[in-house]
């Protein structure tokens, strides 16, 4: 784990990237992710001082946007679409089902840190919903068994 003082660095070092770029908010945050696995509760007020902003305008465009994390996300990440293309195919039962094989609402993370669920909307695969994205790759026509054979492969 990394001492304050280091986090603070790092993320000076990536404020110092995007120094004169207009509208730089989002791309720190994502590099600060990149960087970190996820967005510090401790780096915002950096973040803040740097761009001018207050605490509470960083920390709500961190906690608006689905694809920033206040914690580290597991090892394996499973995001299943919500779009309504894939929901008429399905993928509320595919939810719910991977909900319970899982354990996990959305957003969380298995105590033992080997899963992450969560929503996403809209994958583009429409055609072959219901949708997912397993640890950066694509996959169509999610079922209830394809949930079964993803857990007992992560778990």
């Amino acid at each position: 784990m990394l001492d304050s003082a280091a986090v603070t660095q790092r993320v000076e070092d990536i404020l110092a990237r995007h120094q004169g770029r207009e509208g730089p908010l989002l791309p720190i945050l994502h590099d600060v992710q990149a960087e970190f696995g996820h967005v510090p509760q401790a780096v915002l007020p950096v973040i803040a001082k740097a761009l001018n902003l207050s605490r509470a305008e960083v920390h709500g465009v961190v906690t608006f946007y689905h694809d920033f994390r206040e914690a580290p996300a597991g090892r394996h990440v499973v995001k299943l679409c919500r779009a309504e293309a894939c929901k008429a195919m399905g993928a509320d039962d595919v939810a719910a089902h991977a909900k319970a094989r899982l354990g996990l609402d959305w957003h969380e993370t298995s105590a033992d840190g080997t899963v992450t669920l969560e929503p996403v909307f809209c994958l583009g695969l429409c055609a072959c919903g219901p949708a997912a994205i397993v640890d950066g790759k694509l996959m169509g026509r999610i079922d209830n068994a394809a949930i079964d054979a993803l857990v007992e492969r992560l778990t």
